[in-house]
């Protein structure tokens, strides 16, 4: 490894980040709505918009009524949304090549949302998972980003590498903030800059390629 990088270890979101994602995010986010609100868990005037699909089920699981029922439901619509939009999900541009750059200077991981075996067969189906040390689904976070559990659980495999030698690499202020109180650095791709700002969501920069990653090594 080279220990000139300014970083040792890099986490990588999964969806618009190494996939080019055909998941439908709003349509999956639209049906829990509508399920937790039928169900009475939260009323119908619930600041949607404000809300990713993760944070949203947060809300609905704190509140008293939230029933093992209520959990197993939810994520069967998560998981079948997720199942029809990995299908044929192609790479990012220049990730293969940035990846192979990359593993012989840092050590690679990811942290998504997804779950883990979904993950997994992405990955290996788009022939980059052998790139990464550690592969991490929503079964090995206590809570979805924007917590930072995931993150805490990938850093506690690499005790000899120090937060500020981590860097996070994501699309939405979700990886952005997971990062934040997770406290590593947060590098934007093509991601929602008035978005981080208005949450306060510090970053190290915003790249528009893979390419310009390593500007920032």
């Amino acid at each position: 490894m080279n220990r000139s990088c300014r970083y040792q270890a890099i986490l990588f979101d999964m969806d618009n980040t190494l996939l080019k994602s055909t998941i439908d995010f709003p349509r999956i986010k639209r049906d829990v709505f509508a399920q937790v609100t039928e169900a009475g868990l939260l009323p119908a005037s619930f600041p949607i918009h404000e809300h990713t699909i993760a944070t949203l089920i947060e809300s609905a699981r704190s509140t008293d009524g939230f029933t093992v029922e209520h959990e197993a439901a939810v994520w069967d619509t998560v998981v079948a949304g997720e199942r029809e939009g990995m299908v044929g999900a192609e790479l990012e541009s220049h990730v293969p090549e940035v990846l192979e750059r990359l593993r012989e200077r840092v050590r690679l991981s990811v942290l998504t949302n997804n779950a883990r075996e979904a993950a997994i067969d992405a990955l290996e189906r788009t022939g980059i998972a052998s790139y990464f040390d550690h592969i991490a689904g929503r079964e090995q976070m206590t809570a979805l980003k924007p917590s930072p559990s995931g993150i805490a659980h990938i850093m506690s495999r690499y005790p000899d590498i120090h937060p500020e030698q981590w860097l996070s690499v994501g699309d939405s202020w979700i990886d952005g903030k997971a990062a934040q109180s997770g406290g590593i650095a947060f590098l934007a791709y093509n991601a929602r800059i008035e978005e981080l700002k208005r949450r306060q969501i510090p970053f190290v920069g915003h790249i528009r390629s893979m390419h310009e990653l390593f500007d920032f090594l």
